[in-house]
Order: C-alpha cells, then structure tokens, then sequence
C-alpha cells in the first residue's frame, strides 16, 4: 500500500511538518529536485529512506540556475505524475513553492561560490549557474533542517559545489552522492532525455561507451592528454557537438596530469541537436 505523502506549499508548512517528525526523534533525510521524476530521482528516495526515518523531496524550478538562453519556459513540469511516484515509494513529504515563496520581494542575498565552482567545466558554458544552485539548495537545507540531503553523481560538478558550500557555511547537514542510475544501453538518467529525437537517442549511449574507453585506457597507463584526444575525436565523430572531456581530481576539480594525483574523474559535455547531455565516471587507480 503506497505511503501517504503530504504536499506543502510554503516554508512555514514545510517547518511544521518536520518540526512533527522531531518531536517524536524522527531523522529527516531530503531528495531536492526539479520535478520531472525518473528512476534516478526514485533511486534517491530509496536511498534516502535507507538513511532517515523521514524522507522529504523537493520540486523546484529554480529560475536562478537558468541563464537567458535556457529552457526555463519549456523545462518539464509533471507534478501530478510526480506526486504519484513519490507515494508509491513511500515518500513522506513533499515540499513543492512557487518562486515567491523561494525568492519573496525584496530578496538581495545570495552565495558566493568558488572551488569547485570555478573548475571550467559546467560553469564555462553556463556562467552563474552555480551560484543559483548554490542559494537555493543552501535555502533547502535551512528550511527543511534535513540530517542528509542526497544528490545524484550524474550532475557531479553540482555535487561537489554542493558539498563544499555545506562545508564551508558550516551547515548541520550530511550531503550524500548517489552513484548514476542508468539505462539498460548506458545512458545516463535525465530530465532531458525526453527531448532527444529517436535516432538521437540511438546516438546518446556513445557518451557513456566514450567515458568506459578513455578510462579503460588510463587504466593501463596510457598518456591523459592522448586518451583524451581519442576519446574528443570519437564523440565529434559520433555526432554530438562537444563542450568538454576532461580528466579532473574527483574531489576539488582540479586538472590532473596523471593518476597518481587521483582519485580522477572523466567529465564530460556534449549536445545532440538541441539537447545537452552531461556525464562522468571514476576512474580506478590500478593496483600495482
């Protein structure tokens, strides 16, 4: 029998729910996301109910991560299907505002973010995008005073600015990353994915197959710069119209020359038509 899952609408509801859930010593674990649910995001409910007694999603588009150019007006809005999906994995809780209730009139604060924030990769194509991430997941975690807030690896960059900004603001929150969730051929999880036309999504796997490649490669010593190389050719050649693919320290994003400076990440951007699509895996550090 699915769990009954409340549905509220402002901070100050979304304060009394969980200050119901304290006073009987519940933990509180917290899903923030923009709607649209796929298996990824279910994926994080259920994990999230492995590590809380209480599980509260969020669903907000949050306008300030957008630039000009983006798909603000047309990013999918699915609340109904959502709703259902969230009960049906025993969601408890699900805090859905509007903007106002996120950025009331007169709002003139927001976080600075640097670090991870600043590694060249997302924020090179989409300038000021984490300083909206950053501000309203800082507001998510002071509004819902959540134990852990869990978030996938598909958007890694995202994760590590993340964790940085509670560390740094010294915030009583536990951030979790949650490995990809992925289709039967590989392709990561996405919002997004619904937009690619069918012979797109017939091209979109060779992201991942890419990141295998490349990784496999460095795994048996191959240079970083070359198995780069290889693995830039064969995504242009693919088809897709390349952002990035790069080799990065898994925790701070700084570029790396080898895998002794591990542990590495491959990170990697790329548009088919108009979609963008964005991925990552670890890379093993061979045992000698």
């Amino acid at each position: 029998m699915a769990r009954q899952t409340l549905v509220v609408r402002t901070v100050a509801e979304l304060r009394q729910a969980v200050k119901r859930f304290r006073e009987v010593q519940e933990t509180v674990a917290l899903v923030p996301t923009m709607g649209a649910l796929h298996d990824g995001h279910i994926t994080l409910v259920r994990q999230a109910r492995q590590r809380a007694s209480r599980v509260v999603a969020t669903i907000f588009v949050n306008p300030t991560q957008f630039a000009p150019t983006e798909d603000l007006a047309k990013y999918p809005r699915t609340e109904a299907a959502d709703l259902a999906r969230l009960r049906d994995v025993g969601c408890d809780l699900l805090f859905a505002p509007d903007a106002s209730q996120i950025y009331p009139h007169g709002f003139a604060t927001t976080v600075s973010v640097a670090g991870p924030a600043q590694a060249g990769l997302e924020d090179r194509f989409r300038p000021g995008h984490f300083a909206g991430v950053a501000t309203v997941v800082a507001k998510l975690f002071c509004q819902s005073g959540a134990d852990f807030a869990l978030f996938g690896e598909k958007d890694y960059q995202q994760l590590c600015v993340v964790t940085q900004m509670a560390r740094d603001l010294d915030l009583p929150i536990t951030v979790v990353g949650i490995p990809t969730v992925r289709e039967a051929d590989g392709l990561a999880m996405s919002s997004r994915n619904r937009y690619l036309a069918p012979e797109q999504r017939a091209k979109a796997p060779l992201l991942h197959r890419t990141l295998r490649q490349v990784a496999d490669a460095l795994i048996k010593g191959a240079d970083i710069e070359a198995a780069l190389a290889f693995g830039r050719s064969a995504i242009t050649a693919g088809g897709f119209e390349l952002d990035y693919l790069e080799a990065r320290q898994a925790v701070s994003l700084a570029p790396v020359t080898g895998l002794a400076e591990g542990p590495v990440r491959l990170l990697v951007a790329a548009r088919l038509g108009a979609t963008r699509l964005i991925d990552n895996i670890g890379v093993e550090t061979p045992r000698h």
